[in-house]
């Protein structure tokens, strides 16, 4: 479902499906939506203007003042106040919720820098919005030529321009500092607009661009995901993932966020768990550590000698035998301390075949009926043989037929 400030195109004021003004219970008419559980109740506080939400292009998110009071809600599309003219965005949160957010990013409700609402956009206002979203993705192009003529070691990643046309923000990537003052010169000139330059990061720029990810869901970073905490390899390793950079690194050529996710409930089975996964010293020889299931408390030992032989025991029984070996005793055969496990059903693969799917050649094209006599083709056989079509012998000398 697209907005008015989605790169997908516009849909109108309003957000469609649930017409319920994007205060329902998914609440999937925005990106980066927060869920209002305060919806309904009144403002606590009266006293001072109320305050708001705005979404612009993509995640860039702003809050703003409602001096004028006026009746606003969630997706409703507004002309705020801006460094130079106005510009327009999408109200994505309202009443005492925006509070909170405020808060939680470090905004203080009463900052004299806080701008406010000018009014509901108006259909000349959108008209002039849509033309300036029309020209960015020209204007990176020209951009990025014009970056390489100069040879400037950055990626310019997105181009944004404000409602009024007045300006234009570009978002690039660099490694190192880059001297753009000549660029700057180049695109004020060419574009005839004011020009603001903003270096942000490769997972910013995921955010940004947005896209499909390995799970076949868009990207957490372009749909709900405000704080990027940094990701190692130590979080796979306790998962007990495979290292493999290219298995784990996301759209952005970073580790990937949801690796983070499950990540404290591993840390905290892992607590019970020998730490450095020691060998257990039996009669039998030495027993090695091979593999554990850290939900189910199992873990694997194999020794030496059959090291394909996999021993499955319980978290408690590996630390009653490190005990002993502590003492400096040897435990009897790890067999004796084993888990049974069930044996796993076994899966009726039994196919019954309804539609004729399994057969190969049922893309193929039937040898159907001929278009004029409506009979089987001749096979080669028959032509060998001197039939015609209906089985008899064609007449070698077609001079000599009967009068």
């Amino acid at each position: 479902m697209g907005c008015g400030s989605c790169g997908s195109g516009g849909c109108g004021t309003l957000p469609k499906g649930c017409k319920n003004n994007g205060a329902c219970g998914i609440n999937g008419c925005n990106k980066m939506e927060v869920f209002d559980w305060l919806a309904g109740m009144e403002r606590f506080d009266r006293s001072e203007p109320e305050l708001i939400e705005v979404r612009f292009k993509n995640t860039r998110k702003e809050f703003f003042k409602n001096s004028e009071n006026l009746p606003l809600g969630v997706g409703n599309l507004v002309a705020v106040e801006s460094m130079t003219g106005y510009d327009i965005g999408t109200v994505t949160l309202t009443g005492e919720l925006v509070k909170f957010q405020m808060r939680k990013k470090g905004i203080h409700q009463g900052a004299k820098d806080l701008k406010k609402v000018y009014r509901i956009a108006e259909q000349k206002d959108i008209d002039l919005w849509r033309e300036a979203q029309a020209l960015e993705q020209q204007t990176m192009i020209k951009t990025r030529q014009v970056v390489k003529e100069l040879s400037l070691d950055m990626k310019i990643s997105d181009v944004e321009y404000q409602a009024d046309k007045s300006k234009a923000t570009f978002y690039y990537i660099a490694e190192d500092r880059v001297d753009f003052r000549e660029l700057i010169k180049v695109l004020a000139d060419r574009f005839r607009v004011r020009i603001e330059m903003r270096q942000i990061g490769a997972r910013q720029e995921a955010g940004r661009v947005g896209g499909i990810g390995s799970c076949g869901r868009e990207l957490c970073c372009s749909t709900w995901l405000t704080d990027f905490r940094s990701v190692s390899t130590t979080a796979a390793r306790y998962q007990q993932l495979a290292i493999n950079p290219i298995k784990l690194a996301g759209q952005c050529g970073k580790l990937k966020c949801c690796l983070n996710y499950e990540l404290d409930s591993y840390m905290d089975a892992l607590k019970d768990f020998p730490q450095q996964r020691p060998k257990l010293k039996t009669h039998k020889g030495m027993a090695f550590h091979q593999k554990s299931d850290i939900f189910k408390r199992i873990m694997w030992y194999s020794y030496e000698d059959a090291p394909t032989e996999f021993i499955a025991l319980e978290v408690d029984r590996v630390k009653e035998i490190l005990a002993l070996n502590e003492k400096g005793k040897k435990a009897d055969d790890l067999k004796s301390y084993s888990l049974v496990l069930e044996p796993a059903t076994e899966v009726d693969q039994t196919f019954e075949d309804v539609v004729g799917q399994e057969s190969l050649t049922r893309f193929d094209k039937g040898k159907g009926k001929s278009k004029k006599g409506g009979g089987k083709r001749p096979s080669s056989q028959n032509k060998r043989k001197g039939k015609n079509f209906k089985g008899k012998k064609k007449n070698p000398n077609p001079n000599n037929r009967k009068k």
